[in-house]
């Protein structure tokens, strides 16, 4: 081959890739992407309630905004692995089993709203940041709970396994608060507890707080409180040790983010109405949003 026609096939390789996946994944050097193409399969973790993310419509499909990101992580699997039926299998995980079930090897990718956290970099792998959310409270409308300084002696539930567990727990223990904490399964859950009138409010990131409200009969009589006691990172979660997939998942990612095009996921899910009730999040883009789109990278904040 002469290298008019090398430079050629590299640059019509190149301008079939996504922005910012500079060159091919040598897949057989890849564990992941291998097994993905031995065993025709690919295993996506995924939530059930965590709407705008990842959650089920009418028809038991996921769908979300975390999912449509993944939706092109897997068409990047299938050029690259040349495995144009590749089946792609869903999982449903929790707060509680998801970074197992990606150790095990039971998920692939887990495409849900985990957050990047260092602790957790020492068991598995993050993709580039694709939202930020800061941890602050839901409580029904006219509730005296205004900033976390008014949980004092009251009760406040979160999901299980969470960083805003941690941070309740912690909160609790340095302010000597005597907050009651209930840890719940999902979003779905917790929310149930919050409307039961059993605790004063519940905890979690903005963004979900303000999804799990849109499950209410009457999504008005709830707001979101409180001065943000952290801001969360959420990246999609993937085996250590596998700098291949996780090059096709960044380039994916970061090529979203350059071109334009997860800006009009973002809008498609966070200010237009969406399912289950067709209700308009009016969630715009925070500047740390804005930020991470601008500037792609797989930091986390803690």
């Amino acid at each position: 081959m002469n290298a008019v026609k090398a430079t050629f096939l590299c640059l019509a390789l190149a301008a079939s890739l996504p922005a910012g996946l500079a060159h091919a994944v040598d897949v057989a050097a890849s564990p992941t992407l291998s097994k993905i193409k031995s065993s025709g399969t690919i295993s996506i973790g995924h939530r059930t309630s965590s709407i705008p993310f990842s959650y089920y419509d009418s028809n038991q499909k996921v769908i979300g905004f975390s999912q449509d990101l993944c939706d092109r992580v897997v068409n990047e699997v299938k050029k690259q692995t040349n495995q144009p039926n590749l089946q792609v299998r869903m999982v449903p995980v929790t707060s509680q089993n998801r970074i197992s079930l990606v150790q095990n090897g039971t998920v692939d990718l887990e495409c849900g709203v985990t957050t990047n956290l260092k602790s957790r970099q020492q068991q598995v792998a993050f993709s580039t940041t694709f939202f930020v959310a800061g941890t602050r409270l839901l409580v029904k409308k006219g509730s005296p709970v205004h900033d976390f300084s008014d949980l004092s002696g009251k009760a406040v539930v979160t999901n299980a396994g969470t960083t805003s567990e941690r941070i309740l727990r912690r909160l609790n223990d340095e302010k000597k608060a005597n907050i009651t904490i209930q840890s719940a399964k999902d979003y779905g859950e917790s929310f149930l507890i919050l409307q039961s009138g059993r605790v004063a409010a519940f905890m979690m990131d903005d963004v979900l707080l303000s999804g799990a409200r849109t499950l209410a009969p009457n999504p008005a009589e709830w707001v979101v409180v409180g001065t943000p006691q952290s801001f969360e990172a959420y990246g999609f979660m993937l085996r250590k040790d596998d700098p291949g997939f996780k090059q096709l998942v960044d380039g994916v990612l970061t090529g979203l983010m350059k071109s334009g095009e997860i800006n009009t996921l973002y809008d498609k899910w966070f200010l237009k109405p969406v399912p289950p009730k067709n209700i308009n999040f009016e969630f715009p883009m925070s500047e740390p949003v804005k930020k991470a789109y601008a500037n792609p990278n797989d930091e986390a904040f803690e």
